[in-house]
């Protein structure tokens, strides 16, 4: 027996009956993280580090590297104490949106929405460029393939995933297969395949060229809510509601391993950046890391006092964020695995959380209407984006953390700038 529907199925039976299920979780990072160079580093020793490590990058090249490094940091500097303002609001569908995703520039978004539809926005000035129509129910599990940004893939209470075009709108292909909804989904590093999870206990893969199904991933006995690939795309993780998680081999479709130890469904289930973590959490109010090499747990991370629904690493994998049912969100250090800051304020249930890139903002969504960003040392809240009129189901920071997107329960969605 369930104690909470969690997530976005939560207050809406007005509009389908379904089963519970949760968001997808994206595999953003697709490039060098920028949390991996602080204002504080000491450029000359980096070069010099480079320069010991990379044979190509000879001592002539120094200042040049040197060059670039200060250029990036200064880049990195420029949004970390940005104040957003509510830029535009976008009457964006009939019906509750379900997701919101940015491309990598950040230069457009995708809604997905209950109306059957995925909207494509022009982020700099709001306006609608395409509708994406043809899914015969509610679309559900939305991306772009960044870092690439030229193809949208949606997966849908039809239980089909249909992949289009950014640039025309038209439909590539619509995989079939699956025999109960489609919940999460997902594009490898490479975009040559779409991973799609289903509440029918299933993950297929499917090829980006030909349509094709490449493999059925066979394993769990209750619904998949969650999959990522990890950053060199040659595994893939599922999440399930039988409490495990499944390491899968994306080249061969076998299972690497299975994550034994939550003692309840799994809300989210992610690799850090260097692939050698694994973060899970559970409706059993923990998060659990895990060695992705030999899928050990390393460590139980406690002290919420109801259900995680969201969790997430920085760029780098030296922070992890939880998000609870208990209202609060809370920042650990992946080395010691302590607590470093608990984030209070919101008077409802946060259900999405995800550090800026430059790692040092944290932005949380929840059931009380209101977005906040806060600073990921200190735990202090910087910023409440009020003004949506129901709850926030998805929330995302682009890729240079000085726009973020809202999405709501109210059919709106917000951009902040």
């Amino acid at each position: 027996m369930r104690t909470r529907v969690p997530l976005l199925f939560s207050g809406f039976h007005d509009y389908e009956a379904h089963r519970p299920g949760l968001g997808e979780q994206e595999n953003e990072a697709q490039e060098l993280p920028a949390t991996l160079l602080p204002a504080s580093t000491d450029v000359s020793a980096l070069v010099e580090e480079i320069h010991q490590a990379e044979p190509l990058i000879t001592a002539s090249r120094a200042e040049q590297v040197k060059l670039l490094i200060q250029r990036l940091q200064e880049k990195l500097g420029q949004h970390s104490n940005h104040t957003f303002y509510l830029f535009k609001v976008l009457k964006a569908h009939i019906l509750p949106l379900t997701n919101v995703a940015l491309n990598k520039s950040g230069s457009c978004f995708i809604t997905g929405s209950y109306d059957r539809t995925c909207k494509l926005w022009d982020t700099a000035s709001g306006e609608e460029l395409n509708t994406l129509e043809g899914h015969r129910n509610v679309v559900y599990a939305i991306a772009f393939n960044n870092p690439y940004g030229d193809k949208i893939a949606t997966g849908s209470f039809d239980k089909t995933c249909k992949l289009w075009s950014v640039e025309t709108g038209q439909c590539y292909h619509t995989f079939r297969g699956h025999r109960a909804e489609i919940v999460c989904l997902s594009f490898n590093p490479q975009s040559t395949l779409v991973a799609t999870g289903s509440m029918d206990t299933t993950a297929k893969l499917w090829d980006i060229q030909n349509g094709e199904e490449v493999f059925t991933l066979t394993g769990h006995s209750a619904e998949i809510i969650s999959l990522s690939f990890n950053t060199s795309g040659d595994r893939i993780i599922t999440g399930s509601f039988d409490h495990t998680v499944i390491v899968w081999d994306a080249d061969t479709g076998r299972k690497v391993h299975t994550l034994i130890g939550h003692c309840a469904e799994i809300s989210s289930a992610l690799f850090n950046w260097d692939c050698s973590l694994i973060l899970t959490g559970s409706m059993d109010k923990t998060c659990m890391l895990w060695d992705a090499t030999n899928g050990k747990c390393m460590a139980t991370l406690t002290g919420h006092e109801d259900e995680i629904l969201d969790s997430c690493f920085d760029y780098t994998g030296k922070l992890i964020a939880t998000a609870s049912a208990d209202g609060t969100a809370r920042i650990f250090s992946a080395a010691t695995r302590k607590c470093i800051a608990k984030l209070e304020g919101h008077e409802g249930d946060i259900s999405k959380i995800s550090f800026n890139p430059q790692g040092n903002r944290l932005l949380t969504g929840s059931s009380d209407k209101t977005a906040r960003i806060w600073d990921a040392q200190t735990g202090q809240c910087l910023q409440v984006l009020e003004g949506h009129t129901d709850e926030i189901f998805s929330c995302a920071f682009n890729y240079t953390g000085n726009i973020v997107i809202t999405g709501s329960k109210d059919n709106t969605c917000r951009i902040w700038r």
